[in-house]
Order: structure tokens, then C-alpha cells, then sequence
């Protein structure tokens, strides 16, 4: 199934996700997008533990919203707990996501959160109630590397709350080079909280990334793996926040 670039695809597991026409890449490749996401970012982040003990807000960056996997999974991780949580996804299009939609019966990863998914594509921000959680859900829709830019420019004031926890699933660097830079990553670590403590898993295993994070400031570690890959990368800024450093 194509349209606007995208396309349905099935995986050897028998789970579908989409593919990108123009950057010539899957979704979640390997395991799908419930079980990816799962893996990289539900458990290895032990967001349950985390939210279930948090006081106040509990913000998340979903950098690389796509299809929404990412962000529906720990909505769906999370619901019985009663902690507010704030997500904050970025894309510089909304295309994935209008696919997403249109096919969601297929994708099965959905279900209750449609119509908030839809709210999320026409408005850009949604106020909910997740389960026993208060939640919102901004969108903002644009180039990632040049917001980063001007909100940093703008401290002491924060135009975007500090992260707890980053959920980065950009294209690869190979297709998508502007998002893994060194300038992006230490303009990310910059916006951080030093007193928030925040971890950023990501796909990619590559020494270059994780010497890039380093350089940027961040502690780097393993991350857990996923599909056919028997190790991630994890950064975070405190060691605390990595098994594997």
C-alpha cells in the first residue's frame, strides 16, 4: 500500500510498520514498532519505575514522532499510574503520522489513541486523561536542529521544558546526517537540567555517534538490544542513568 511517499509493510515477524519512500527506510525494521519501542525506550529507560516514583511532571522528548509509535507505546506503558506526564514530539512533517492514520487497523498500534493522534495532527497539542494519568501532548513541527538553536539562544528562559527523558529516532545518519551533528548534540545537552537527571537511548550503535556524544558532554553507554542488533547506545547526564557505561 503507497501513498504520499509511504508505504505498509510487512515484517519477517509478521508485524507491519511503514517505509519511507524518499528516504528509503522502515520504521522499526526488524521487531516492528510496539516491540521496538518496548525495548528501547519503555524498559531500558525503566520508565514505569520512573514515572510510578516521580513527583510533579514527567516530561518526555519524542524526537522523531514519525508514526507515533514511540509516544503511543508509553502512553499505553504508563496509563495506570497517577504522575502527569508531558510529551513533547518533534518532526519536520506530519506526513508519517497522516499515513499512520490512514491505515492504523493494519498497523495495530492505535486502538483508544486515534483520535487523540488525530487531535495531535490538526491542533498540534492535546490535554488528556491517560488512564489515571493527566498527560499533553505538543507537536512542533519543524526543523529540529534550528530550534535547538534559537530555545538555547533564549536561556535562561525555556521556550521547551527540560527533558527527563529523550526518545531519539531520527532517520539514520547515512539518509539524515543534520541530526546526528555534533553542534545538534551539544546544543541538546545544553538544554538539559543539570539537576533533572535525563537519558537518551537511540538505535544506532556506531563509535562515531557515541563519540559525538561525548564530545557533546554527555556520560555514553550500551544500550540494550533490539531486533538483529545485539547492542543501542545510551547517553545521559548522570551515570546513574546508564547500566553500561
Amino acid at each position: 500500500m503507497t501513498s504520499t511517499g509511504y508505504k505498509i509493510i510487512r515484517l519477517a515477524n509478521g508485524v507491519h510498520s511503514v517505509h519511507s519512500l524518499a528516504y528509503r527506510e522502515t520504521f522499526h525494521p526488524v521487531v516492528g514498532p510496539v516491540a521496538e519501542a518496548e525495548a528501547l525506550y519503555v524498559k531500558q529507560l525503566r520508565l514505569v519505575e520512573r514515572i510510578r516514583g516521580h513527583v510533579g511532571e514527567f516530561v518526555i522528548w519524542d524526537v522523531g514522532l514519525g508514526a507515533a509509535a514511540n509516544a503511543l507505546t508509553v502512553l499505553r506503558a504508563t496509563r495506570d499510574l497517577a504522575c502527569a506526564i508531558r510529551l513533547v514530539s518533534f518532526d519536520n512533517s506530519i506526513e508519517p503520522l497522516r499515513f499512520a492514520l490512514h491505515h492504523a487497523a493494519t498497523l495495530g498500534y492505535f486502538d483508544r489513541y486515534g483520535p487523540l493522534a488525530q487531535t495531535l495532527m490538526d491542533r498540534h497539542s492535546a490535554r488528556f486523561q491517560n488512564g489515571r494519568q493527566p498527560a499533553s501532548w505538543t507537536l512542533h513541527l519543524g526543523d529540529f536542529p534550528a530550534l535547538l538553536a534559537l530555545s538555547l539562544s533564549r536561556l535562561p528562559a525555556r521556550s521547551l521544558p527540560a527533558p527527563h527523558a529523550i526518545f531519539f529516532d531520527a532517520y539514520s545518519p547515512a539518509k539524515n546526517p543534520a541530526m546526528w551533528t555534533l553542534p545538534l548534540f551539544t546544543h541538546l545537552f545544553r538544554l538539559l537540567d543539570p539537576k533533572r537527571p535525563c537519558a537518551l537511548p537511540t538505535y544506532s550503535r556506531s563509535t562515531m555517534l557515541r563519540a559525538t556524544l561525548l564530545l557533546a558532554g554527555f556520560y555514553v553507554g550500551a544500550g540494550h538490544a533490539t531486533g538483529e542488533k545485539e547492542e543501542t547506545t545510551i547517553a545521559a547526564n548522570t551515570l546513574d542513568l546508564i547500566d553500561e557505561p
